[in-house]
């Protein structure tokens, strides 16, 4: 199991807005926290599994 950190945020209609932070740019909703969970494990799936064109990352480095 590979945890993901994300961000998520509770809209004026009781939805939730959210994102994988290795990922920003790419969104998605849910009914509550638990569907939001779903979509977003969905979105880790898909983007780990294929190579997609145009998707922005996140990631570290050190400098010396």
């Amino acid at each position: 199991m590979k945890k993901m950190n994300f961000t998520y945020w509770k809209t004026s209609d009781e939805t939730y807005l959210g994102y994988l932070n290795e990922y920003p740019d790419h969104w998605t909703q849910g009914n509550d926290l638990s569907d939001l969970k779903d979509h977003l494990a969905d979105l880790c799936e898909l983007f780990s599994s294929e190579e997609i064109p145009g998707i922005k990352r996140v990631a570290e480095m050190e400098v010396a």
